[in-house]
């Protein structure tokens, strides 16, 4: 990825330029000392002086009011705040008509930022105090005050806090009065700049040092900078929260949200003052120290999928290169590339107007449909359908272009989702709520509504990245999430009236992917790679976890790695400096997969045999009994030298009736209330207490006895064996009231119990059950 600068050969201005800012994706104001406000049209090239300013007003800043979210009819914006020496801040139309002035500081207004719903407006200046100002420009409050000017300013991607410098500090203050405020050393030098995301919550700073600084929102360190020869005068974040730029003497740089540099240009500029991306984050604008405003393009962005690469040589254009034969396609648009993604043999590419699909077997024929608006900030796909996210929604298409769905819902901010907090399977759609952290909303992919019975998934813990598996069956759709103490969780999205169960995977994961090829689960776990070759085992036998992983070191990834994708065996590894990695896993456990999804038992016991691997049986042990077959369960637990599981399974084997073997399935895989359920509506009660007495639940054993009344006095029996053999005195209330005057005779109540299985076999032998419990699906 590099940037293609373009500069005019004179300037347009006199004097430096001090802020310049995008109204359209194709439209820019800059602000200068000869105090013109000047017009950019890059479709046309033209420029135009807009207005020109009183000759005592210095602009310092500039901010367009951001576009109503959601609303079609707004495509750019109205108006802008441009701050000045005097101590004031102007509210000023697009056609340069000052509609307001307003005396906001004592010396200069550094910096002036509407925040994002356009409802406030906060304003820092020399006299070291932080003014927030209604939409009309009426005094709300003064948020804080400080001995030192406050050259810049952000606004927190909720609109509730507010970053801002001080001499070599940085501070995040909330609105709330009270409310804890955080406070750091940043740089060496006096911060001249800073910028929060709203995207990736993360924070840039730029200082007299030298340096530019990457944080998170805790004012913790992620990335510095080498110091450069001069000052970092301007930084900024592209709206998505991928990229960021920096600017200085001379000087553009473009980097990953990481901190590592993608590309460094040497424009003959001055100092760049200002940096703005363009609303579609395709394009960047500086203010120069010598009178010139440098527009920077990104180019050469790279896709990669098997042997496919795809590189945006140039704005409208796109090369395919099949690295296998070298053959070479070319792909030209009608308007500009905005955002594009390869996968699941499709390139799905967005244009300011525009949404192509190409196939990779057909690169000359796209299917092309128009958007319903042009800037689209996301685009996910799954095997069956993608997803595109733009200021307006989130919509699901077919790969042939037919529009499925539009899942909404309350307070839904489509403008900070990203594909940590959205996930995309062929029949689920998941969105982590940016309101409440805890929260995932689910929908269904085709229809757009809410899965299940509508309750959405919740978590103790504020969540942070998503991920859906992308093989199975509807029924068994997991997902997975890491949350803020980095805990990997799993559960299952299909949600009908009983609560599912979220279940810890791994401590420590900073990372994850699943394959797209089977329900293999990777991640970056410390100082570990970690693949969870059958995660769903914590649903069936959570002892042998430990035993169907594979792990490795990953000192090797230095710090902060990124999984970036995982295309069949392979998992693709990003470093903290920017390098890739490619890692490759054992094929075997996929083949394994796709044995027991078309139920070939007897292939999938050979290739265990075959590779002789304790976590390939692991695996197969835990899939066997998940899908019931208990014969090929018995060999693999052997395998592994489980010898008390392949007891139990052999007694399971010899139980008379096939709803008493499934009830005692579900114990192995400890689902005791379905196990009791299955019992209950077969008839069986007296096996449903029993079950109950087995497992110590006396409570429970007893309350189905008294309900079905039946078999009072064996429990009775049992809880008294039980007292004796540890020497105790009953005290339980119920027991001691049923009790009372009651005998206990064994040999009745053995005759009840013979009775109660010779009935079980009577029926099941009249009802002939299959006699082979591996052909019960």
């Amino acid at each position: 990825m590099r940037l293609k600068i373009s500069l005019l050969k004179e300037p347009k201005h006199q004097e430096l330029v001090s802020c310049v800012g995008w109204n359209t994706a194709e439209e820019l104001y800059s602000c200068s000392d000869d105090h013109q406000i000047v017009k950019w049209n890059l479709l046309t090239s033209e420029t135009s002086q807009i207005v020109k300013l009183p000759d005592d007003i210095y602009p310092i800043d500039l901010h367009w009011f951001p576009k109503s979210l959601g609303i079609k009819k707004q495509t750019q914006a109205e108006s802008f705040v441009l701050t000045s020496s005097d101590g004031k801040f102007h509210l000023i139309s697009k056609l340069g008509r000052v509609e307001k002035s307003v005396e906001a500081h004592c010396g200069a207004v550094l910096a002036g930022r509407w925040n994002y719903e356009g409802t406030a407006l906060v304003t820092v200046g020399e006299d070291g105090q932080i003014k927030i100002w209604s939409k009309t420009g009426m005094l709300r409050s003064t948020l804080a005050q400080q001995g030192t000017p406050v050259y810049s300013v952000a606004w927190g991607p909720d609109s509730e806090k507010v970053l801002y410098t001080a001499g070599k500090q940085l501070i995040i203050k909330p609105l709330q009065p009270n409310a804890k405020v955080l406070q750091w050393k940043a740089h060496d030098g006096i911060i001249l700049k800073v910028d929060w995301n709203s995207v990736n919550d993360l924070i840039l700073s730029a200082g007299e040092d030298c340096k530019y600084k990457v944080w998170d929102s805790y004012g913790r360190p992620l990335y510095s900078s080498q110091p450069h020869e001069h000052p970092i005068t301007s930084v900024a974040w592209a709206p998505d929260g991928e990229l960021f730029a920096v600017g200085s003497f001379h000087t553009l740089r473009l980097c990953d949200k990481t901190g590592w540099s993608y590309a460094l240009e040497k424009p003959n500029t001055g100092s760049i003052f200002n940096i703005t991306w363009s609303i579609d984050g395709t394009q960047i604008a500086g203010a120069c120290g010598n009178g010139h405003v440098v527009f920077a393009h990104v180019v050469e962005q790279r896709w990669e999928w098997k042997d496919f690469q795809v590189t945006l040589t140039k704005r409208r254009t796109m090369q395919v290169r099949n690295v296998l034969n070298d053959a070479v396609d070319l792909l030209e648009f009608r308007d500009r590339v905005i955002k594009a993604s390869l996968n699941y043999a499709h390139l799905v590419v967005s244009t300011s107007l525009q949404c192509y699909v190409f196939s990779t077997k057909n690169w000359n024929t796209p299917l092309i449909f128009d958007l319903k608006e042009g800037t689209v900030s996301l685009i996910l796909q799954a095997e069956r359908h993608f997803l595109l996210v733009d200021g307006g929604g989130i919509y699901l298409y077919s790969y042939d272009g037919r529009f499925l769905s539009s899942p909404k819902f309350p307070g839904m901010r489509t403008d900070i989702l990203n594909a940590q907090t959205v996930s995309l399977s062929n029949d689920t759609i998941a969105i982590k709520d940016k309101a409440d952290e805890k929260i995932i909303f689910l929908f269904e992919a085709s229809t757009g509504k809410p899965l299940g019975d509508g309750k959405l998934l919740s978590h103790k813990n504020e969540i942070l990245e998503i991920a859906l598996d992308q093989k199975g069956l509807t029924n068994d759709r997991k997902i997975a999430f890491i949350d803020k103490n980095r805990d990997l969780c799993i559960t299952s999205v299909k949600r009908f009236g009983k609560e599912e169960q979220i279940i810890k995977l791994g401590t420590m994961v900073h990372t994850l992917a699943w394959s797209d090829t089977c329900n293999i689960l990777c991640g970056l776990q410390d100082t570990r790679f970690t693949v969870w070759y059958y995660p769903n085992t914590v649903y069936v036998d959570r002892d042998i976890l430990p035993k169907t992983l594979y792990e490795r070191d990953a000192s090797e990834f230095s710090k902060n790695p990124h999984i970036v994708s995982f295309v069949g065996n392979q998992v693709t590894i990003r470093r903290a400096d920017g390098s890739l990695i490619h890692i490759s896993i054992s094929p075997y456990p996929a083949i394994l997969h796709e044995y027991v999804s078309s139920s070939k038992w007897e292939d999938a016991v050979r290739l265990c045999r075959f590779v002789k691997e304790q976590t390939m049986w692991a695996c197969l042990a835990a899939m066997a009994v998940a899908n019931r077959d208990m014969t090929t369960a018995e060999i693999a637990y052997a395998a592994i030298g489980e010898i008390d599981k392949v007891q139990y399974i052999n007694s399971i084997k010899n139980l008379p009736s096939k709803e008493s073997k499934m009830a005692h399935i579900l114990m192995f895989s400890g689902n005791i209330q379905e196990a009791e359920m299955v019992l209950l509506q077969a008839g069986l009660v007296y096996q449903a207490i029993q079950i109950n007495i087995n497992l110590y639940n006396w409570e429970r054993a007893l309350e189905l006895a008294v309900k079905y009344k039946t078999h009072v006095d064996t429990v009775l029996a049992y809880r008294q064996k039980f007292l004796e053999t540890f020497g105790k005195q009953e005290t339980n209330k119920r027991y001691l009231q049923y009790a009372e005057g009651l005998e206990i005779d064994w040999e009745k109540i053995k005759a009840k119990i013979e009775m109660e299985i010779t009935k079980e076999r009577e029926r099941s032998s009249s009802s002939q059950p299959s006699k082979n419990i591996g052909l019960m699906h």
